[in-house]
C-alpha cells in the first residue's frame, strides 16, 4: 500500500513547494533566467539521487538507452515552468490557477488515455468531465 500512496504524497508535497516558489519568483527577474538557475539545480540533484540510489551505478551506460522522450520531456517542463511563471506574473492566484490547469489537464488526459493507451472511457469520467467544467465555471465565476 505504501509503495502506491508514496509517489502521489511526494508529488502532492512537491507540487506545493512547486507552486509557493513559482509565485514567490523574484519579480523583476525574467523567468527564463530563473529557469536556468531551476534547471542547473535540478539536474545536479537528479545525478545526486541517481548516485545515491545506484551505487555504482553507470550514469553514461543509461544515456545509451534513451530515446525522444527525454528530449521532448525537457521541452514541455519548460513549457509548463514558463506558463506558471507568467500566468503568476499576469496575477493569477496561486488558489486558482492550479485548479484551473489541473481541471483541464485532467479532461484532457481521460480523452489521451482513451486515445492513446486504450483506457476505457466510462460513464463516470465523463460524468467526472462535467463536473470538472462545472467547477471550473463555479471557482471562476466573479
Amino acid at each position: 500500500m505504501l509503495s502506491y500512496v508514496w509517489p502521489i504524497a511526494l508529488v502532492v508535497l512537491s507540487n506545493v513547494i512547486y507552486q509557493i516558489c513559482a509565485k514567490s519568483a523574484p519579480e523583476g527577474m525574467d523567468p527564463l533566467a530563473s529557469l536556468t538557475i531551476t534547471y542547473l539545480v535540478g539536474a545536479v540533484a537528479s545525478a545526486i539521487l541517481y548516485f545515491a540510489i545506484n551505487r555504482g551505478g553507470d550514469l553514461f551506460h543509461e544515456y545509451s538507452k534513451t530515446n525522444a522522450a527525454p528530449f521532448v520531456l525537457g521541452v514541455v517542463i519548460v513549457g509548463l515552468e514558463v506558463g506558471f511563471l507568467y500566468a503568476y506574473k499576469a496575477g493569477w492566484q496561486v488558489s486558482t490557477a492550479s485548479i484551473v490547469q489541473s481541471s483541464f489537464l485532467a479532461v484532457a488526459l481521460i480523452f489521451v488515455g482513451a486515445l492513446l493507451y486504450g483506457e476505457a472511457l466510462t460513464w463516470n469520467k465523463l460524468i467526472g468531465v462535467g463536473i470538472c467544467l462545472v467547477g471550473l465555471a463555479v471557482i471562476n465565476f466573479k
